[in-house]
């Protein structure tokens, strides 16, 4: 009877499941699925049809393109429409200068109203353009229009996938500085103790107890902080993602070292320009300029439009006759008070606006391609650096550390050393960071930032 209760009534069984597992121990509670999240992974989310907004606009921007390529054509298709019509009216013969005359012997006796009369019409009309050719240029405008719209469309993944990976780098260079500040709250726990034991062995004081505790308390400090910007950077790549931001997630990529071959400048710019999808798309949008213009110059020119009717049309439903209509018609434009001249210089000006933005872009794209180059390798030169800095610091924390515990020196120079440790741990995060952004930036600059994600 219970169960049968709970099936006629969803609620009800929806609130016993919610107090059933209310009172589930916590061991037994279903956990939230954690998602292991690697840069690629990350891309493909951003990239679907429900990730990232800005991919998401653009592909609703290539459907609109291709609605307004569809509209374009329409123009230069045939137009039919049918129409049915039924009417019941009388006329005032007088109104439309209709005289009728009464001849005599004739007694006849000519009404000046007509009607009321019955009148059905069924009727098909059609028109076709013969020769249109500012209507035939704008077709071709919008289908390049459409592929400017693609072009559009593999930019901005080029730059989602961009920003991706600038967010993914923040979140992993976060958590690795959360990991290097544990290891010095660690170092600086270790030391505390050592400090403790060698006051107790009689061969240390209580100021090296205290200089030690506060070390411990400014590496806590700073973890802290790196915990709090590790949460932020990790929301910032959730809102990139397009995913909500309660979303449980463990980033598997570390930041690291893979060096590439040497790139060669001319080369590379060559193949920016070649395949960076916004140079194609902004030298396809001043293509779609260059048609508007000569579509705009091309109403002065004459157009033909065939033109037909057919239907039956009677007093009665019963007792109609078909009738027809077909001809051309042949227009040519002579004066409509300057408006298309001042259109054709608007056309002609957004031309060449165009032309400026392109050769504006190719520039750019040369100096971004020559700018990450550089900063590819500097970046890999400061790793380097960094990495020697990290080995030189961690030897001179263990030699001080050795000192100190035979007594040769007291607590200060451990301090010292182990401040220059977590400051070349900081520069080899940095170094790290900066030159797996250089390589995105590089991929970026090149259009073909996939190739450089791991």
């Amino acid at each position: 009877m219970m169960y049968g209760f709970l099936w006629r009534r969803p609620l009800a069984c929806m609130a016993v499941v919610t107090a059933a597992l209310a009172q589930t121990p916590d061991h037994l509670q279903p956990r939230p699925t954690v998602l292991d999240l690697s840069l690629r992974k990350a891309v493909e989310i951003a990239l679907s049809p429900e990730g990232s907004t800005p991919a998401q606009l653009a592909d609703e921007a290539v459907k609109q393109a291709e609605a307004r390529r569809g509209e374009a054509r329409a123009a230069l298709l045939p137009n039919v429409d049918g129409y049915f019509t039924g009417e019941n009216f009388t006329r005032n013969l007088q109104a439309f200068g209709v005289t009728l005359v009464n001849v005599p012997g004739l007694h006849l006796n000519l009404p000046a109203v007509v009607g009321p009369l019955n009148n059905w019409d069924a009727r098909a009309t059609g028109t076709q353009s013969i020769l249109d050719l500012s209507a035939i240029t704008q077709y071709r405008a919008s289908k390049v229009n459409t592929e400017a719209a693609r072009s559009d469309r593999d930019g901005t993944r080029n730059q989602v996938t961009d920003q991706v990976a600038r967010a993914y780098l923040n979140a992993i260079r976060a958590d690795a500085a959360v990991e290097s500040t544990h290891a010095d709250v660690r170092l600086s726990e270790d030391l505390v103790r050592l400090a403790q034991s060698q006051k107790n062995a009689g061969t240390g004081t209580a100021i090296e107890i205290t200089r030690q505790q506060v070390q411990l308390a400014n590496d806590r400090q700073r973890l802290i902080q790196a915990q709090n910007q590790r949460d932020l950077a990790h929301l910032q790549l959730l809102r990139t993602l397009g995913l909500r931001l309660d979303t449980a997630f463990v980033l598997t990529d570390k930041l690291s070292f893979m060096p590439i071959p040497d790139v060669n400048e001319a080369d590379a710019v060559a193949a920016a320009k070649k395949n960076r999808p916004d140079l194609r798309g902004q030298q396809q949008h001043e293509q779609v300029a260059r048609l508007n213009y000569d579509a705009k110059k091309y109403e002065r020119l004459p157009s033909l439009t065939a033109f037909a009717d057919a239907g039956d049309i009677g007093l009665s439903l019963s007792d109609t006759l078909p009738t027809r209509t077909y001809g051309a018609t042949l227009r040519i434009p002579i004066y409509n008070g300057g408006r298309r001249d001042a259109e054709r210089a608007e056309r002609a000006s957004q031309l060449r606006q165009e032309r400026i933005r392109t050769a504006d872009l190719r520039e750019q794209v040369e100096l971004e391609v020559r700018q990450a180059i550089d900063s590819l390798h500097s970046a890999a030169a400061e790793v380097q650096a960094a990495e020697e800095g990290v080995k030189l610091a961690e030897d001179e924390v263990a030699h001080a550390e050795r000192r100190y515990k035979a007594g040769v020196t007291n607590s200060i120079e451990v301090t010292d050393a182990q401040t220059r440790l977590t400051r070349a741990h900081d520069n080899r995060i940095t170094a790290l960071y900066d030159y797996n952004l250089a390589r995105i930036e590089l991929g970026t600059a090149t259009g073909d930032v996939q190739s450089y994600i791991p």
